[in-house]
């Protein structure tokens, strides 16, 4: 009978244990974690950022000497759908204008003065206007041509992964004249302001297309990845990953019907130049930073208002600073070394999107050190540009620890001919998909 009662005390005690760990399992998000201030010099270590997946590196490379860990994932409050579910959910979600041909948003774009060229002659300054918004931005063209990407051996602060100094021939493109602001910016990622405008006004097709595509869910805090500067005019839209950069590119091409893009890493490079060969494209003397750039020694660690500094020979603002902007490349150390010749800076290893290892480019209001504005220096996204993102799975949207990252457009003369070229400068749509089978919160 001992016997008896104790294997039913023990059955007890199981089922008592499995009741606490339910309940622990169904306790709601923690509260958002504190923002806490970003030191001086955070994207400017003494050794190199280091992304997830380590790049191959040369013996005289630099390693990291401390790694902060990954945060441990939060559960989600959700219930796990059922099969049927999920499957139903993707399949609708496979009906998305994501998935069409970008080549199709092409034909009959709405008419801007100047905009449409045939040849790189007839390519002239022009403003955008993004429809059912006050918001405009100028696109300057620039001339196709040759110039030396990297930096020489003996120019201050270079590191090793601005080599081989190598020459790269670009075709035509338009790049704007600015960082993207959160004004335009918000008119993609912020549903609240698109459904207002379904309210007010009679939406086009294309419109109506545009408001149809995979959009942000709500950043975890806005004001830390926005140095408190989200929705204020003027300022540079910030925090977002390269990914949330690309789709915003894609649904602006949407309802304009050009074809807009992040610049490659070259591109990006050929227009902070802007025919100089120094190590800034004022020229060597780092004491007149502050005159062409926001960086920590005169920005106080917090971004700016666009073009209130000087801008380089070709007429563009805050390349040197201000934020670093996204580029069409994943990051690797033998980049310069492994590009194709003739190829036209295209990309060497297209980026996959919201994951880590993407190349930034640009100095940032953070920096300080002005060695990392310089035209030639390269920043890839890590683990700890995420760290505070408590949400399971974690955002392709935002990134919680990089307030200093941003992007700004450009729109080559000639768009993909096929789809297959396409893809090398598109996001990945299986990104988003695989995302929101798992967000239980979009």
């Amino acid at each position: 009978m001992k016997k008896i009662s104790t294997v039913i005390l023990f059955a007890v005690l199981i089922l008592v244990a499995s009741g606490s760990r339910c309940r622990e399992s169904s306790k709601p998000l923690p509260p958002p974690l504190p923002s806490s201030p970003v030191s001086p010099g955070t994207t400017s270590p003494t050794t190199p950022e280091t992304p997830s997946t380590t790049p191959e590196t040369s013996p005289t490379t630099p390693t990291e000497t401390s790694v902060v860990p990954d945060p441990a994932p939060v559960a989600a409050t959700a219930e796990p759908k059922t099969a049927q579910e999920i499957s139903a959910r993707k399949r609708e979600n496979l009906k998305n204008p994501f998935f069409k041909s970008s080549l199709e948003f092409l034909k009959d774009p709405v008419p801007v003065d100047n905009a449409d060229a045939k040849t790189e002659s007839e390519m002239k300054l022009y403003v955008e206007k993004i429809a059912g918004s006050d918001q405009t931005f100028k696109m300057i063209p620039l001339k196709g041509g040759k110039f030396l990407m990297g930096s020489p051996e003996n120019e201050k602060g270079r590191r090793n992964d601005e080599s081989p100094q190598h020459e790269v021939e670009l075709k035509p493109f338009w790049i704007a004249e600015h960082e993207t602001t959160w004004k335009e910016f918000e008119q993609f990622a912020l549903k609240i302001l698109r459904d207002s405008r379904k309210e007010k006004s009679q939406l086009t097709e294309r419109e109506k297309l545009a408001d149809a595509l995979a959009s942000p869910t709500p950043p975890y805090d806005i004001s830390s990845i926005s140095h408190d500067n989200a929705g204020k005019i003027g300022y540079p839209a910030s925090g977002m990953t390269a990914y949330a950069a690309q789709l915003y590119c894609r649904w602006l091409m949407m309802i304009t019907g050009r074809y807009y893009r992040l610049p490659t890493e070259a591109e990006w490079e050929y227009a902070c130049r802007a025919g100089s060969t120094t190590a800034y494209s004022f020229g060597d003397d780092e004491n007149k930073l502050g005159d062409y750039a926001w960086f920590f020694d005169n920005s106080d660690g917090s971004s700016k208002k666009i073009m209130t500094k000087k801008p380089n020979a070709w007429g563009l603002y805050d390349m040197h600073g201000n934020l670093s902007e996204w580029v069409l490349e994943q990051y690797d150390v033998k980049t310069y070394a492994n590009r194709k010749p003739n190829s036209f800076g295209v990309p060497v290893k297209p980026p996959k999107g919201d994951g880590f290892g993407q190349v930034a480019r640009g100095g940032n209001c953070e920096d300080d050190e002005a060695i990392n504005l310089r035209s030639a220096r390269r920043l890839y996204s890590e683990t700890t540009w995420k760290q505070q993102d408590p949400q399971f799975p974690q955002s392709i949207w935002w990134v919680t620890d990089a307030a200093y990252v941003g992007f700004r457009v450009v729109r080559p003369l000639e768009p993909p001919k096929t789809e297959e070229e396409a893809k090398l400068y598109e996001p990945l749509p299986s990104i988003w998909i695989d995302y929101a089978e798992l967000n239980q919160r979009d």
